[in-house]
């Protein structure tokens, strides 16, 4: 209840972790180097920066060969976080932090990279801004140019100007 939420709230607190400096990341991991980056500060990038990064990274050798599959998996998926608007969140960035319309964004990103032939959005533009509502449509329209089929719950009339088809 609301009243056990409020009460309990008194005792929850946010702090940094001294021993990781709040980058939740073993020592192992925090240890580890990318080029000359350590994964706490590769994490501290905004997505587009690290987009940015991981498609200017060229290693060579062995290492080039070891890393070539993460490194496309990596790009593809700061790809969909940038095609979705989300290119200045950064990846340390806590999930409760997240707005409403940041959560939404996030997912339809993570479903983009499924195998999927139909998206069911229910008011996709709740709580994005202009700006962003029309990166949202254009990527919408870049869905549908690729044989997906896209279905859209919306009540915002610039967006049902937008739609090939209405269901009222």
């Amino acid at each position: 209840s609301a009243l056990v939420r409020e009460e309990l709230a008194k005792f929850i607190g946010t702090r940094r972790c001294a021993a990781c400096q709040g980058s939740r990341l073993r020592p192992e991991a925090r240890h580890v180097f990318v080029d000359d980056r350590s994964l706490p500060q590769l994490s501290a990038l905004g997505v587009g920066e690290a987009q940015a990064y991981f498609e200017n990274l060229e290693l060579a050798g062995r290492r080039g060969q070891i890393a070539d599959k993460i490194l496309k998996e990596l790009r593809s998926r700061l790809g969909f976080l940038v095609n979705v608007g989300l290119e200045y969140l950064t990846l340390d960035r806590s999930a409760d932090t997240l707005s409403g319309g940041e959560r939404q964004r996030l997912k339809l990103a993570t479903h983009m990279g499924e195998k999927v032939d139909l998206y069911i959005l229910d008011e996709p533009t709740t709580g994005l801004h202009l700006a962003d509502v029309e990166h949202l449509l254009g990527l919408l329209d870049r869905l549908v140019d690729s044989g997906k089929s896209v279905i859209v719950i919306e009540h915002q009339q610039a967006v049902m100007a937008h739609a090939d088809w209405i269901i009222d």
